[in-house]
């Protein structure tokens, strides 16, 4: 939103929409109402004007909108830490080879240096109710010490937020990662990652990979011991599920690099270690086709993410976009938008992943999510996939509280812990959740989608090419000042 008062305005001028919601649903007049209750009706219902027809606020006022800290308060601790950048620079040429050997050719992207990346360690801080606030004049580390005496288990879940690539930071997301903790008993390192477009692809993914061996091989002056790559289990949302998606891609390319049943190793901090895949991958909602091939230009029933053609790249002018010089896309170039550690979907193989957890909704991201599931259940990956009926992109994050939100959570949580408690039987399985009903149909998960591997590659090309031209017809009709 331009400003406070406009956006005052502009909830003020969506009451009639909120009444007229409220009175369709309660007369069963409305075409979803059978599956909604009335709140994810007046969610989403909000969520879509939002998103569709707020006043035009540019990338920057939107950034801005989430980095407000709210503070820390109710049944949680939360330790802010930041992991050092590492002085020699082999991680990050790692990641390089392996970008280039997953290029298909013509792909173009920039060469981030190595930062510190910084984060927050949450857990359950029992007993305490929601207004009060954590406990003043202790240290990170103090705060830290009592997160570790809470936990039941020893699973660490390394997370990655949504917020296609630009948006959120790990402050907005506090109370959805203690509740992660809290459920499955663990903790959790929340990552903030560089964010599109001041950082485009690959700093989110260098940043990435700095966390998970962070966990691993703490540097001098961290918090925490050691952990095992079995007790991290990585995850994220939305685009947080891409981050995970290309982590997970990048460290399965890495093993393809050395011969079998040898472990990948790199210089970090002085000292050479191996690069253990993690215990397991919790994905929701995940955005594994930035193309967005699959999203169509039709509404969309049971989602409020926007049809394929409404991108935040419209967004009026400011000091972060465009870009300089100008791009297509926040995230990335036209050019690296069907990379594999860009757009996950179009990945070769996923052949010796650990086990995956895919839960997502009836919503625009469903098509790529199948397709995902499929072929990295065909790869021989243990992969369980949950469907929710009628329910819209992240329903258990902007939803939280329903019925299928809950139960959401609670497959989190058990992947979680049966990765800690006995990790062997974890195995392939796949769902239909029925709404409010919660009843769960078995489907075949070796075929959720009709689409063949060189069909979704070239929807993604072309859809790529469709970017590159209205990017081009763009460019051709600005004006001197935004291609200078």
């Amino acid at each position: 939103m331009a400003s406070p008062l406009v956006a005052i305005k502009f909830f003020l001028s969506k009451i009639p929409l909120v009444f007229k919601t409220i009175i369709f649903h309660t007369l069963s007049l409305s075409p979803t109402c059978h599956k909604w209750t009335l709140r994810t009706e007046l969610t989403v219902t909000i969520l879509r004007e939002f998103i569709l027809n707020a006043p035009p606020s540019t990338v920057a006022q939107q950034q801005a909108m989430f980095l407000t800290d709210p503070g820390i308060k109710g049944s949680m601790w939360i330790s802010k830490v930041a992991f050092p950048v590492p002085p020699e620079d082999c991680l990050r040429k790692l990641l390089f080879k392996a970008i280039e050997d997953l290029k298909r050719g013509g792909e173009e992207y920039e060469n981030p240096s190595s930062q510190a990346v910084e984060g927050e360690w949450v857990g359950l801080r029992a007993g305490i109710k929601v207004n009060i606030a954590e406990p003043t004049g202790i240290s990170e580390q103090e705060k830290y010490e009592n997160l570790v005496k809470e936990m039941k288990t020893d699973i660490t879940l390394l997370y990655f937020h949504g917020g296609s690539y630009y948006l959120i930071h790990p402050v907005s997301t506090r109370p959805l990662m203690a509740k992660y903790a809290t459920l499955s008993g663990g903790r959790v390192f929340s990552v903030r990652y560089r964010l599109a477009p001041q950082h485009p692809f690959p700093a989110a993914l260098l940043d990435a990979l700095v966390a998970y061996l962070s966990l691993l091989y703490p540097p001098s002056g961290t918090l925490h011991e050691p952990i095992p790559a079995s007790r991290i289990v990585i995850g994220g949302d939305s685009a947080g599920g891409n981050l995970t998606s290309a982590l997970l891609q990048t460290l399965l390319q890495f093993h393809r690099d050395v011969p079998a049943g040898v472990t990948p190793t790199v210089t970090f901090h002085g000292v050479k270690v191996p690069l253990p895949l993690p215990g397991g991958i919790a994905l929701n909602s995940p955005s594994m086709d930035l193309t967005r091939s699959m999203h169509g230009e039709e509404p969309h029933k049971w989602d409020y993410l926007p049809s394929a053609s409404v991108s935040p790249t419209g967004s009026p002018p400011c000091t972060v976009w465009p870009a300089k010089p100008p791009r297509a896309e926040l995230f990335c170039e036209d050019t690296a938008l069907c990379h594999p550690l860009v757009s996950p979907l179009g990945a070769a193989s996923w052949a010796g992943s650990p086990p995956i957890l895919v839960v997502c909704g009836e919503e625009r991201l469903t098509d790529e999510c199948k397709a995902f599931a499929q072929k990295a259940a065909r790869n021989g990956v243990p992969v369980i996939w949950e469907q929710y009926e009628a329910m819209p992109h992240c329903f258990s994050l902007v939803i939280e509280g329903t019925t299928e939100g809950e139960a959401c959570f609670e497959s989190w949580a058990r992947f979680m812990r049966t990765m800690a408690e006995a990790p062997d039987e974890i195995v392939t399985r796949a769902e239909f959740v029925t709404a409010k009903t919660l009843q769960r149909r078995p489907v075949d998960i070796y075929n959720l989608f009709n689409m063949s591997e060189g069909d979704i590659l070239d929807g993604m090309q072309a859809a790529r090419q469709k970017i590159a031209d209205r990017f081009a017809q763009t460019i051709a009709s600005a004006t001197p000042s935004i291609v200078s």
